[in-house]
Parts: structure tokens; sequence; C-alpha cells
């Protein structure tokens, strides 16, 4: 079943310059989490409010579980769309205990009810031993629940999450990016992320939708968006990305590092962009080599180089941190590719160094 549609909804915002978001259409099954990446402006906040009911589209349709909720000319607000929602500032309620910020959704229901839902959530959520601690007692992480708990409790038909990271230092957040997945996965929620961190949108979603300026990009598993993204902008956004020129000549695309599998539909001649990715290069020292150690950054379980080619083009390698080549060093590349992505180079308009 399908939980959220969206069809070729468009939003302005007054006095603004162009659309927040442009002809968006897509799909969030049941029990799918759907992470909305892209950078700062693209439009995934404001997707998130359409979906919520906090805004109205200028076009467009939304459904919640095939029930037509938004179009222009008609409107179902919030309260009745039976959505959870977890804030960037997790917004809790101060002069609330745990239980009690819980327990704010369940109103309507009777006092054994409430106490009943609101043990079956703390408890999931692994938040029991807080039930009487405030907001100002807990730790980041624990808020971070207290907000989750909050939305899950009523049983909405999905969580929509606003960056709920982005105030958590790094360690806990992956801590939380994991909690937050088993979470969903135990209450079977549908769930839309937005989030401008692309591992982040891999860790914990089914499906990608990738936008850019308020259009989208491309949509698909996180495994499709990385290895086949359909244009530059993708490819680098996803995951560093470096682009050598090539040819193409018939099956072939012949490269300064290589010849090279053309999976493309290009015609014999057409100058072309290649993808190459970090992790597909190893490197192999050779006073004659094809490329020059250019730079080393240390990250820890690995160590990512900065190669020149010979075209004067650069690329990086991704390599053990115990293999350690020094500056200006000639090496040889060895590719490792599963595919070949190729774009027309006039597309891709990097800079060679």
């Amino acid at each position: 079943m399908t939980t959220i549609e969206l069809q070729k909804v468009s939003k302005a915002y007054p006095g603004s310059q162009g659309l927040a978001v442009s002809d968006i259409s897509f799909r969030v099954k049941e029990g799918e989490v759907l992470a909305l990446l892209g950078p700062s402006g693209s439009g995934k906040t404001t997707i998130l409010r359409l979906i919520a009911g906090l805004e109205k589209p200028d076009e467009g349709t939304l459904l919640i579980e095939e029930r037509d909720v938004c179009r222009p000319g008609h409107f179902i607000p919030p309260e009745e769309r039976a959505i959870g929602m977890v804030f960037q500032d997790y917004a809790l309620f101060p002069h609330l205990t745990v239980a009690g910020n819980v327990a704010f959704g369940l109103m309507k229901k009777g006092k054994v009810e409430r106490k009943r839902k609101v043990d079956e959530i703390l408890a999931i959520v692994g938040l029991s031993p807080f039930r009487d601690r405030y907001p100002h007692e807990l730790s980041g992480g624990q808020q971070q629940r207290v907000a989750l708990a909050r939305a899950l409790a009523p049983d909405p038909v999905v969580v929509l999450l606003d960056e709920p990271f982005s105030n958590l230092d790094p360690d806990m957040r992956n801590q939380m990016r994991e909690d937050v997945s088993e979470i969903l996965q135990k209450t079977g929620r549908t769930a839309v992320l937005v989030t401008h961190d692309h591992e982040e949108a891999f860790a914990m979603a089914d499906k990608i939708v990738l936008l850019n300026e308020g259009r989208l990009e491309q949509q698909g598993t996180p495994e499709a968006v990385y290895h086949t993204p359909v244009n530059p902008f993708v490819a680098d956004f996803v995951g560093h990305a470096d682009f050598i020129s090539g040819v193409v000549q018939k099956d072939s695309i012949i490269t300064v590092i290589g010849v090279l599998q053309n999976n493309s539909k290009f015609p014999s001649g057409t100058e072309v962009s290649v993808m190459i990715r970090p992790d597909d290069i190893d490197l192999v020292p050779n006073p004659e080599g094809t490329a020059t150690v250019w730079g080393r950054q240390f990250r820890g379980s690995e160590n990512l180089y900065t190669l020149r080619l010979s075209s004067g083009e650069i690329v990086h390698s991704s390599q053990h941190s115990l293999d350690v080549y020094p500056n200006q060093i000639k090496v040889d590349i060895r590719l490792k590719l599963t595919h070949t992505v190729v774009f027309e180079k006039a597309i891709v308009g990097r800079t060679i160094l």
C-alpha cells in the first residue's frame, strides 16, 4: 500500500523568485523510510511541511493512504492527517515530564489507555527509567527519543523527521541513527526523513529522493543513486566524485588511465567525462607511472590521496591507513570499476587543475 503520494506538486512563497518546489512526484510505501536529501534551499523542508499540512501547494495533489488531502481548492488540516512530527529542535514542553510530553497527543484517550500507551512507547524507545524527568535533565539523545516517542504515541500514519540529528555531536549522531532506525523497524512506521547528509540518508533510508533548487534530480534506492547517478550533480552530492576526460570508440572509452568499457549510448567520437570515485582506484608505485601523488589526508581508517594525472586532471584514491606514499612519488593507477558511469563532457563543467 502507498502511504504517501505526491503528484506534480509545486509551491512558491510570496516575494521569492522562482518555485520552492517544482513539479515534484514520488511515492512512499507502507513501512518504508524515505529520505528527502539535498543541499540547503533545495526544497526538502517545504515538501515535509506540505505533507504535514503546514503549507498548501499551488499546484498538484497530495495523498495520504490514497486519501486526497491536498490540492488547489481542497485542504485537509494537519490535525486530521494522522501525522507525527519530530522537529529539528525537538520542541519538547519544558514544564512537562518525559511521560507528560509523550502523553500530550493522547488527551482524547481515557486515563488507563493513555498510561498504557505511554508505558508501551517509553519501553520501545528505552526511556522507561526516565519517565519522571524533565527535558532539561536529559541528554540530547534522550531528548530526541522523547520527541520521537511523542510523535509515535498517537499511532500516526507517517512520522516526519526534520533534520533530527543536526543538534547532536558526531558520535551521538551515529548512535542515534541506529537507534531511530531500530525504533522505526520495531513499530513498523512509515517515515520521511529530511537531511542534507548523504551518509545519514544511506544509513537510514530504503529510498532516496534527491532534490536541487526545488527540482527532483533522482529517486531510487541508496545503492542506485550512489552507483548509477543520472547527472554530475547527483554523482558529486552523494559521495566524492572525480571526472576524467575520455573519447568513445565503439564499445570502449579511451582515457588517460586506460581503456574502459562503454556502457553508454554515445556514438563513436563523442567526448565524455567518466565518473571515478576514490574507492575505484588502487595505487602501484612505479617510477614511470602515469600519475603523481599530490597530497594525502589521513582519515583514521584510510588515507585519501590526491593524484595528478599526466593530462593535468585530478583524481582521488582511498587507501588503507597503513599504505603511506610520499608526495611527488610516481604511481600507476589500477581501476576497480564494476561499471562505467559516463556523462557528456559539456555538462560536467569541472575545472582541470
